[in-house]
């Protein structure tokens, strides 16, 4: 509930403070006082209008959900609005947007106006129309949660299999030339080292016959051998480092020579085509082994293309399963719906025979796969579309529908704020209202502005708007004060002893019904 709220500087209203209590709460005074310009200065401090006042900031008792916004519960909270140069948004001193102070407060306050048709849309109406069932029926919600997050698993397939399909044309050029590349490089064949051994190749063949001429001429020096040893033993010299020497050498030749004789027969033409064949990869991929990284992940990739139509397949047969699956409970839920339609719309009515209509009847259609099943709920007045009817009327039934929904509540479900909801209604019509909102005040804080003397003295907290040089709000706390704005609201500004009987009235009625509530 709203504990507290404080104006400053807001056209006429120089500074305001009030406490709040739970409730009905009331809002009169003279036309022009100022009461719209004080209820929209309310709403302006939870981010819901436009900011008129240098100031608005109301106390609250309600707690946000911490982990969502980054906020931090105070014990009370409290949000404001500031208007300088631009307007500027507090909660607990911390500065936030208006979008996120809206947001806040939406979860706790509503504002119920003529341009709202949000309690009559299709999904608000399921939801009065489940929370029914379940009243009677604990598995009810369990269903719905099932359905529910078959439904999501449902829309997500749906459009992985839409972005498969329109992507595949995009995917089936993509596995061409995959398979391309692939293909390319294992025509080639190439091998990690080939390149270097290749080179060495190219470079042993290309001296092949200078080095072999050259150790012909070389292995001379094997015919003065003895010669040398014979000089090494006549001068007492340990000839077994020449002995090693001469050794090394012939293996070193014996070793180049087998190399020449495994050469013999290789293609010096086949060496540069593949040498060629080969440079043309790294020139590509910067290195043989990048190019066969380059081959095994185009590989994989053509592994994923391969499997995509088994993929695709096993998505749609998923898909299938669960279509089936969400039929079957979608009509478990759809009967369940229509089982409870006869009572919802008993209940409604009578609501409704308060407020002196009748003729509501809440229907059930059914239709496409959607968040809450396959059913689409619509509300008519004596056959008439919402469209179609009165303020009024618009008004009665939205307060027929909030009283069934609280027959399920249990606690404080936060604030209501109405602006004229009794405007251009009879006595009778409006002493319904002020029963019904009562009733609603068990479960809701609710501020309303009335100009009708019946709803007014149902009120359990009352303010007064008047304005001279500048507006002001006060509370009415003694019954005196409060049967005399009645009796003014009943006869005018001059108050006849009449309009204070029929006040005194009102206030009794409404006093001898305030333990309860329930009238």
């Amino acid at each position: 509930m709203i504990e507290h709220f404080h104006m400053r500087d807001c056209l006429t209203f120089e500074e305001v403070s009030i406490d709040l209590k739970p409730g009905l709460i009331v809002f009169s005074g003279p036309s022009g006082s100022g009461k719209s310009v004080f209820m929209r200065s309310i709403l302006a401090s939870f981010g819901l209008d436009d900011p008129i006042a240098s100031l608005s900031e109301s106390v609250v008792s309600w707690q946000i959900d911490e982990s969502a916004s980054g906020l931090l519960n105070e014990s009370p909270n409290v949000l404001r609005e500031v208007k300088k140069e631009k307007a500027r948004y507090f909660f607990n001193n911390q500065a936030i947007s208006r979008a996120a102070a809206a947001e806040l407060s939406r979860t706790h306050l509503r504002h119920l106006s003529l341009k709202d048709y949000s309690d009559f849309d299709s999904d608000a109406l399921l939801q009065l129309i489940d929370m029914t069932v379940s009243l009677t029926d604990d598995k009810h919600p369990h269903r719905l949660e099932l359905y529910h997050q078959g439904y999501l698993r449902l829309k997500h397939l749906e459009q992985e299999l839409d972005r498969l399909k329109s992507d595949e044309r995009k995917l089936r050029d993509q596995e061409e030339f995959a398979r391309f590349e692939v293909n390319k490089i294992n025509e080639i064949g190439p091998e990690a080292d080939e390149y270097e051994t290749l080179l060495e190749v190219k470079k042993s063949l290309s001296k092949k016959e200078k080095i072999e001429e050259k150790i012909v001429h070389a292995q001379q020096i094997f015919e003065y051998e003895h010669v040398v040893n014979e000089v090494l033993v006549s001068l007492d010299v340990d000839s077994a480092f020449f002995d090693d020497a001469m050794n090394e050498l012939r293996t070193r030749f014996d070793s180049a020579q087998e190399r020449f004789n495994d050469l013999e027969g290789t293609d010096i033409e086949h060496v540069l085509d593949r040498l060629e064949q080969l440079s043309d990869l790294k020139r590509r991929y910067g290195s043989i082994e990048e190019a066969l990284a380059y081959r095994d992940s185009k590989q994989k990739e053509l592994e994923v293309y391969e499997s995509l139509e088994e993929h695709v397949k096993a998505m749609q047969q998923e898909l299938n399963t669960l279509y089936t699956s969400l039929t079957q409970s979608a009509a478990q839920i759809s009967l369940a719906r229509s089982g409870a339609l006869y009572g919802l719309n008993d209940s409604i009515n009578s609501y409704l025979h308060q407020l002196y209509l009748d003729g509501a009847e809440l229907t059930l259609a059914h239709g496409d796969f959607g968040p809450a099943g396959q059913d689409r709920a619509s509300l008519q007045l004596k056959g008439a579309s919402l469209q179609q009817i009165s303020a009024g009327e618009f008004n009665r039934l939205r307060l027929a529908l909030l009283a069934v929904k609280s027959e399920g509540m249990q606690g404080q479900q936060g604030v209501l704020m109405l602006d004229e909801i009794d405007a251009n209604l009879s006595g009778e019509e409006s002493m319904s209202v002020a029963r019904v909102l009562r009733t609603l005040s068990q479960h809701f804080q609710i501020l309303v502005i009335s100009h009708q003397p019946q709803l007014t003295a149902m009120g359990e907290q009352h303010f007064l708007v008047t304005k001279d040089d500048h507006s002001s709000v006060r509370e009415l706390a003694t019954q005196e004060e409060r049967m005399e704005e009645i009796a003014r609201i009943v006869s005018g500004d001059t108050v006849s002893e009449k309009a204070r009987h029929l006040a005194r009235e009102l206030l009794d009625a409404a006093h001898g019904n305030s333990t309860g509530k329930a009238v």
